[in-house]
């Protein structure tokens, strides 16, 4: 392989042109020769057996050039890279420019890690506002403990009210006609969920166990199914079940009950307690987030927009897992909330910008300031992942490269160096 040019064409774009010579693509092309020769006819040979030169002779002197191409580009990529000491953000775009017996030639358009200015990144001046705990505050946390431990029971004695949960039939019509998807028997609905459209569940409150009814709306202008969208809707209704949530009293049993505490009051205190640690974790986070703002706003950077790309084809196979471990699929998420793949990837574009533009500054951060980290961190830190994820150290490594999780460990170093450096004012 030789780099025969190095050439910067625009702003973090470098074009490089390399020539691979004979010495290494005679080889190849007598290993293509020798994999495809099999699967050619040639007069007068078996199968397999023709020579190479009879091979080309008939088919053409290049037959076996782009496999032998393909088979070296890769390699002889990765070595002009790293040799002109370029770190790429994409695939390169790759164009053979001559191929012949001697060699070919290719020319790789290349966007690399754009340069990064940080300044004012010591000494910033944020406040830090830790929210106080109120007695709502404990009120609001006992009632949702109360929810967890309460029962459902069958209401037979009052209509439906927000809160219910309702077993019903139903069947749509819109123009006099019923529409797909209009119509379901023993459906559930928590009322007050808003999962049906606007005004619909306010319709069913005040209804009784046994009653048939009509429920009148219109369905939204954005609707996903285009042919109902801003259509009134007529929805024959019929009411078999009224079920509630039944709530244990809030008194020392409860607290027993629900807690290693023997006394309400001694739960409440806890309640607070640790709401306490929960708003000053809030605050600590709030303090790093302003830090990282102003950082980020102190930044200078032209940011290819492949970088803000790569980041977003992260998050959407983030979120396809989390599908996925859900029983969905990205198809079925993306049809039931009316969004093709491009509005879908444009819900990630602010935030893929933020996290890229805080990754290069803290990068540079970490330059500046020579953050280093030895092995025996790189080994603890490791120890800890194994042990959050429980598996073995090694079967850690072997999903983290060494490398990148080092690097990870100083942007962290360069996180707390910005906020042990901080004016930080508590209000």
């Amino acid at each position: 392989m030789n780099l025969i040019e190095n050439k910067n064409v625009d702003t973090n774009k470098f074009q490089l042109i390399v020539e691979v010579g004979a010495d290494q693509f005679e080889p190849a092309v007598e290993k293509a020769y020798r994999k495809n020769v099999k699967k050619m006819n040639v007069p007068g040979f078996r199968k397999g057996k023709a020579p190479r030169k009879m091979v080309e002779k008939l088919y053409g002197e290049g037959v076996f050039f782009e496999d032998a191409v393909n088979e070296l580009y890769p390699a002889a990529l990765q070595q002009a890279v790293e040799e002109a000491q370029l770190q790429l953000v994409a695939r390169p775009e790759v164009e053979i420019t001559q191929v012949d017996q001697n060699g070919f030639t290719f020319t790789a358009t290349c966007i690399v890690k754009p340069e990064v200015t940080v300044k004012n990144y010591k000494e910033i001046a944020v406040e830090k506002e830790v929210k106080a705990v109120t007695d709502e505050d404990i009120d609001n946390r006992l009632k949702s403990l109360q929810e967890k431990n309460g029962r459902t029971v069958n209401v037979e004695d009052r209509p439906a009210q927000d809160g219910d949960t309702v077993v019903f039939d139903f069947e749509g019509f819109v123009d006099g006609e019923a529409f797909d998807g209009g119509k379901a028997e023993q459906y559930t609905l928590v009322l007050g969920s808003h999962q049906f459209i606007v005004g619909f569940e306010e319709q069913i409150c005040g209804k009784s166990v046994g009653e048939e009814f009509d429920v009148n709306v219109s369905f939204p202008e954005k609707y996903h199914v285009e042919n109902l969208q801003g259509k009134p809707a007529l929805f024959k209704c019929k009411l078999h079940e009224i079920k509630a949530q039944e709530l244990p009293e809030l008194d020392d049993e409860f607290a027993k009950d629900t807690s290693e505490f023997d006394t309400l009051e001694e739960l409440k205190a806890d309640i607070r307690k640790k709401t306490e640690q929960a708003n000053e974790k809030a605050a600590e986070d709030a303090v790093e987030n302003k830090l990282i703002d102003i950082i980020i706003e102190n930044m200078e950077a032209v940011v290819p927009e492949e970088m803000y790309q790569a980041r977003i084809d992260d998050m959407v196979r983030d979120f396809q897992y989390r599908l996925q471990s859900q029983g969905l699929n990205l198809e079925t998420y993306m049809q039931y909330t009316g969004m093709n793949m491009e509005s879908f990837r444009k819900t990630f574009y602010e935030q893929a910008q933020r996290q890229v533009k805080i990754r290069l500054a803290l990068e540079e951060i970490v330059k500046l300031e020579n953050i280093s980290v030895d092995d025996e961190t790189v080994e603890a830190e490791f120890a800890k992942l194994a042990e959050n994820y429980k598996m073995e150290v090694e079967q850690v490594k072997n999903f983290v490269p060494v490398e990148e999780f080092k690097q990870d460990i100083a942007v962290n170093k360069a996180i707390d160096l910005v906020k042990e450096t901080a004016n930080i004012t508590v209000k």
